[in-house]
């Protein structure tokens, strides 16, 4: 039945007040109604189950989380940011590519806007979700943040400390350091933190198995 005829025979309360229901809504906009509260559990709910199923590695739960946020009228750049986030911190090294991909996607979507906008962050959640992941990045990240805060902070070693600016020199500033390029394969071993540390552990997965395999050829030399 038409919309009009149905608010207007809508039995009046005893306060003599119309009372709109849900469904009355759903039918006046033409457009189903989704739990999904801009600022309540929902709305983090959702946004969770997104990137927890882009973090999963699976491409069809993360396209029907974003379909729920955009059908309930989602800002595509928050959206977006979070395909940001998940291509560096969930997918990282084992393909840079998705961090490209997820950027580019972030801009065109706030060029170009919805409803075109869906399709470009479609495909930038799926490659994320489908790309090998890793985030040895990010936990290092997180290690070497907590060693400057916990741990005593360490001055720049003489050799690495600036060596253009006026009087530099005079202060030794820059002598004794090795230009990486001078060298075969343009690595040469040298101090270049004052503390042994190793924060960044590559996986074994996707690109990220070559950064390990020449790193440990390079550390071994």
């Amino acid at each position: 039945m038409p919309w009009k005829w149905q608010f207007l025979t809508t039995p009046k309360a005893k306060d003599g007040k119309i009372h709109i229901t849900k469904p009355i809504a759903e039918e006046s906009i033409q457009k189903k109604q989704v739990n999904y509260d801009g600022d309540g559990d929902a709305h983090y709910d959702t946004i969770s189950a997104f990137i927890k199923s882009m973090r999963g590695s699976d491409p069809d739960a993360a396209l029907y989380w974003m379909a729920k946020m955009i059908y309930a009228g989602e800002d595509p750049r928050f959206i977006a940011r979070r395909i940001v986030i998940c291509a560096s911190e969930d997918v990282g090294n084992a393909d840079p590519q998705a961090l490209v991909l997820a950027n580019a996607a972030f801009q065109s979507a706030e060029f170009i806007g919805l409803p075109e906008a869906r399709i470009i962050l479609a495909q930038a959640a799926v490659y994320v979700a489908c790309a090998p992941k890793s985030n040895a990045v990010y936990l290092a990240i997180d290690q070497a943040l907590a060693d400057v805060k916990e741990r005593r902070t360490q001055g720049v070693p003489i050799h690495l400390k600036d060596g253009h600016y006026k009087g530099a020199s005079k202060l030794g500033h820059g002598e004794g350091y090795k230009y990486a390029h001078d060298y075969p394969q343009h690595y040469v071993e040298q101090e270049y933190m004052p503390h042994d540390a190793v924060y960044y552990h590559p996986t074994l997965q996707g690109y990220e198995a070559k950064i390990k395999e020449r790193m440990d050829k390079l550390k071994k030399k």
